[in-house]
C-alpha cells in the first residue's frame, strides 16, 4: 500500500509549506501526454498534494487517505480552470470550509472523501459518478499533475492517460490485500503506464453511452509507479455512489 503512506506523507509536508513542483511524497501519470486546455474540465489540483474532480459546484470528490478527519477545514485551496499551473488566465483558486471523509475510513477501502468549498464556482463542467457497474469495464482514462515517473517531481502541465480495466481475479494475484467491491484495478501487465506520486484522489473516468465522461475510480494505491504486474488500485465509485451522493446532499449539494 505505498501509495497510501507517501500521500499521508505528502499532506504532512504540503501542510509545512513544501511549494508545488518540489520531487516530494505523493500519485501523476506515468507514461502519459499533456492535456490541452479545457479537455477535463472537471480536474481539480489540491494544495495538500492531492488531485480531485468537480463533484457539484460547491464540491471536490478525492480520496479519503488525502485529508483529515470530517469536520471544518479552511486550510485547502482547490485550483480549478487550468492545466499549466503556473498560468494565471482563467484560473480559480477556492478555499475549502469543510471535508467529510468516508465513515468507517481505516486505510484500508471505503477511499473517497468530498471538500466543501468555501464558494461555488462557475462555468466549470462537473464531472458525474457511476451509480452502476456498467461502466467499470473497458479502457478508461487518468490524469494529474502527479510525477511522471516513479519518485520523480510533481508536474506543471496536467498529463493523460489511458489504462485498460483488470479483473479482480488477476489483480488480486499482484495485491492479495485486494478489497473486491470497494477497490478496482486498471494499467498494463507490462507497465509503463500508471498513476503515480500526486495523484492521489484524482478521477479515472471513460465515456458512457451518451458520449460524456463519467467517474469510475478515485486514485487510491498501488506498488510503485507503473510496475510490470503492479496495476494501479483505484476507489470504486459505483460502489459508494449512494453514500457519496448522501454525504453531498447533506453538505448542501
Amino acid at each position: 500500500m505505498v501509495r497510501r503512506v507517501l500521500a499521508v506523507l505528502t499532506a504532512v509536508i504540503a501542510a509545512l509549506g513544501v511549494l508545488p513542483g518540489v520531487a516530494h511524497a505523493q500519485q501523476d501519470v506515468v507514461g502519459g501526454t499533456r492535456a490541452a486546455q479545457g479537455e477535463f474540465p472537471f480536474m481539480v489540483r489540491l494544495s495538500m498534494g492531492c488531485g480531485g474532480a468537480l463533484y457539484s459546484p460547491r464540491l471536490v470528490l478525492t480520496a479519503a487517505h488525502c485529508v483529515g478527519g470530517t469536520g471544518t477545514n479552511t486550510g485547502i485551496t482547490a485550483t480549478l480552470g487550468v492545466v499549466d499551473l503556473q498560468s494565471t488566465t482563467g484560473r480559480i483558486q477556492v478555499k475549502s470550509n469543510y471535508v467529510y471523509r468516508a465513515p468507517g475510513y481505516n486505510g484500508n477501502g471505503k477511499d473517497w472523501a468530498l471538500i466543501r468549498l468555501a464558494s461555488p464556482v462557475s462555468g466549470i463542467a462537473t464531472l458525474p459518478i457511476a451509480t452502476n457497474t456498467t461502466y467499470d469495464t473497458g479502457t478508461f482514462t487518468i490524469a494529474g499533475w502527479g510525477a511522471a515517473r516513479e519518485g520523480g517531481a510533481q508536474q506543471r502541465y496536467l498529463l493523460k492517460a489511458t489504462v485498460p480495466f483488470v479483473p479482480d481475479s488477476t489483480c488480486d494475484n499482484s495485491y492479495p490485500d485486494l478489497i473486491p467491491g470497494d477497490e478496482i484495478c486498471a494499467g498494463y501487465a507490462a507497465g509503463g503506464t500508471d498513476t503515480c506520486q500526486g495523484d492521489s484522489g484524482g478521477p479515472m473516468f471513460r465515456r458512457n453511452a451518451s458520449n460524456a465522461w463519467i467517474q469510475v475510480g478515485i486514485v487510491s494505491w498501488g506498488n510503485g509507479c507503473a510496475r510490470p504486474n503492479y496495476p494501479g488500485v483505484y476507489s470504486q465509485v459505483s460502489t459508494f455512489a449512494s453514500a457519496i451522493a448522501s454525504a453531498a446532499a447533506s453538505l448542501g449539494g
